[in-house]
């Protein structure tokens, strides 16, 4: 029973408010799947990414004008990363839509190493070049223990 809660317990520090992850958890996560660094971008530049595109929203979807659809933490476009089976979809990201919305975060972390692997690399997301680039960002990990 004590483990059940602890796991129960565990669950809700991950993912709270429903969709809403914590800052400092993600930014473990992202940490632990080699983002701090990947392509020249720190840590910071990941979690204000995550912020300005989805307020940490893990399940936030967002229609455009173009009739395409953002999906998940990162806001990542069917148009052209994801197949939502609504439009077409040129899928770079091999994945469909849905699973961006995961709450273990894998695909929507391997598909905005993709992105921003490609040319432009966080430029590709206007909010990041708006709100987060040439900033300074280090208070985005005050508090955060990565160990």
């Amino acid at each position: 029973m004590r483990a059940l809660f602890i796991c129960v317990a565990s669950c809700l520090l991950v993912v709270n408010d429903g969709n809403i992850i914590n800052r400092c958890t993600l930014a473990k996560i992202l940490y632990e799947e080699d983002l701090d660094g990947f392509e020249g971008y720190s840590l910071p530049d990941w979690l204000c990414l995550a912020f300005v595109e989805s307020q940490f929203n893990i399940s936030k979807v967002n229609e455009n004008a173009d009739g395409s659809f953002d999906y998940g933490l990162f806001q990542i476009n069917s148009r052209y990363w994801c197949n939502d089976f609504q439009s077409h979809s040129e899928n770079f990201c091999h994945t469909n839509c849905q699973e961006l919305l995961n709450p273990n975060l894998i695909s929507s972390i391997h598909c905005a190493k993709r992105i921003v692997s490609g040319s432009g690399g966080m430029k590709n997301w206007v909010a990041w070049r708006l709100h987060c680039l040439g900033r300074p960002l280090s208070y985005w990990m005050t508090g955060c223990r990565l160990e």
